[in-house]
């Protein structure tokens, strides 16, 4: 689970199907406004009128607007990782190497640009909150961890140190070039992409030399 900063912890906690319910459209109502007018200019007056809640039942659940901020960002670092832990299966391991990561980086590619609020989130996070920043490294953290695993079963021979190593430099590059993409236009976002999959399979050739679609012989 993506843990909110303390500081920042939610009033209550929705425990009925109701009360989710309520959450989950302020979250969604939060997503519009900021993607709408950016961070700065959203108010929890707007938030709420869009949720078609009042202000006090905003503020039942979220103490302010960077609450809802905070919490925003943790749904969507959450999606993130059940997107990452789906492609962690038995049948991944048969892909060539190249092939899957690049239906990761699709996959993520895809959420990305049918959630218009995570854009918002995380480039601006950079100036509204270093907690959120830190929510996403810890989130690295975790995707690198299960990548160690994964790369272990696909080459046993490399050190666990290794292992980890290329694992964490895979999705640290990728984080970063993912944050860089996120800065402009649709067509940067996908050419970016592009160059992030190049530059990944390039980096894992050298270990993973017989398990790329079209290895390369030396």
């Amino acid at each position: 689970m993506i843990e909110r900063p303390q500081e920042e912890q939610l009033r209550q906690v929705p425990q009925q199907a109701r009360s989710q319910k309520r959450f989950n459209q302020i979250l969604d109502a939060a997503a519009e406004v900021f993607a709408e007018v950016g961070y700065e200019a959203a108010t929890t007056n707007a938030i709420a009128a869009r949720a078609s809640t009042s202000i006090g039942g905003l503020y039942r659940f979220f103490p302010n607007k960077l609450a809802i901020f905070h919490a925003l960002a943790a749904r969507y670092l959450e999606q993130v990782k059940e997107l990452f832990t789906a492609f962690q299966v038995s049948e991944a391991a048969q892909l060539p190497l190249d092939s899957y990561i690049s239906q990761v980086l699709d996959a993520f590619d895809q959420f990305v640009t049918a959630t218009p609020g995570y854009r918002v989130v995380f480039v601006q996070s950079r100036f509204v909150s270093p907690d959120v920043l830190a929510m996403d490294a810890d989130l690295n953290r975790q995707i690198a961890q299960q990548l160690e695993t994964f790369f272990a079963l696909r080459n046993p021979n490399l050190e666990p140190a290794q292992q980890a190593l290329i694992a964490t430099v895979c999705v640290e590059v990728a984080s970063v070039l993912e944050i860089l993409s996120l800065t402009r236009d649709q067509a940067f976002q996908k050419r970016v992409l592009a160059e992030t999959k190049n530059l990944l399979i390039g980096y894992l050739q050298q270990y993973f030399p017989d398990q790329l679609s079209n290895p390369t012989k030396g």
